[in-house]
């Protein structure tokens, strides 16, 4: 098999939640959940981090793994994923028949065998890209609407009818989103991405299921709260540390 190799952005600034990647969550820094996760995925061969954040850079090193420098234009607010992370791939010298597996360090909760899932999806399928996607649940585009802001009127956001037509989450049909957890995509597909949003996932996209709540990604203060408090619970319970992940 073809080298894994992790690569872990994490950003010193966010306007949601300042600082989110080192605040503390139960018991570490933020990024420092995702760094074992990697590290402990059995079909990664190299974790690495890209930040610009030397607190973190601190914790990388401190953690055993490689860290990037992020130059200041890939690590403010318009900066793109795809950008950082071919970036941080050139810098180590990944080779070009390896997969890249992109995680976002401000997710300390994701499932412990999901990064493998991922991994594995991908080279069975020979997909370009394979992406973690959770259950959308009572937020359902069937359910989306406009709410005008002169009257309040409330109209579908398409078609003529409201809620097309469906009032009970139960009839609503499957619909996911993209829950941050985990993305695998091919060295090709990243060095050499196609014209449109997320050109660099390639042509054939592949998606791995997790259920709802099972991947926090930290994107407002409550979020912090609820992955502290998950991770808490489950250490206290007695949870082997495989299941904290």
């Amino acid at each position: 098999m073809s080298d894994v190799v992790a690569i872990i952005l994490a950003r010193a600034g966010s306007k949601g939640v300042p600082g989110k990647n080192s605040a503390p969550v139960a018991g570490r820094p933020c990024a420092g959940w995702t760094i074992e996760h990697a590290k402990s995925a059995q079909t990664v061969t190299r974790t690495a981090m890209s930040t610009d954040d030397a607190q973190l850079q601190e914790l990388g090193v401190a953690l055993g793994i490689d860290v990037v420098a992020r130059p200041a234009d890939l690590a403010n607010d318009s900066a793109r994923v795809d950008d950082a992370a071919r970036h941080a791939a050139t810098a180590l010298g990944i080779a070009g028949d390896a997969l890249v597996v992109i995680l976002y360090a401000n997710v300390p909760v994701r499932p412990a065998d999901l990064i493998d899932r991922c991994v594995a999806a991908c080279i069975e399928t020979g997909a370009d890209s394979v992406q973690s996607y959770a259950p959308v649940g009572k937020h359902h585009p069937y359910w989306t609407c406009r709410l005008a802001e002169d009257s309040a009127q409330v109209t579908p956001w398409e078609g003529d009818t409201l809620n097309n037509g469906v009032h009970r989450r139960q009839d609503l049909p499957e619909a996911f989103i993209p829950d941050g957890g985990c993305l695998v995509v091919t060295m090709a597909s990243l060095m050499n991405p196609l014209p449109g949003p997320h050109g660099f996932f390639g042509s054939d996209r592949r998606g791995v299921r997790t259920n709802e709540g099972e991947v926090i990604d930290i994107d407002s203060p409550i979020d912090l709260i609820v992955a502290d408090a998950i991770l808490c619970e489950r250490s206290m319970a007695g949870f082997p540390q495989d299941a904290l992940r």
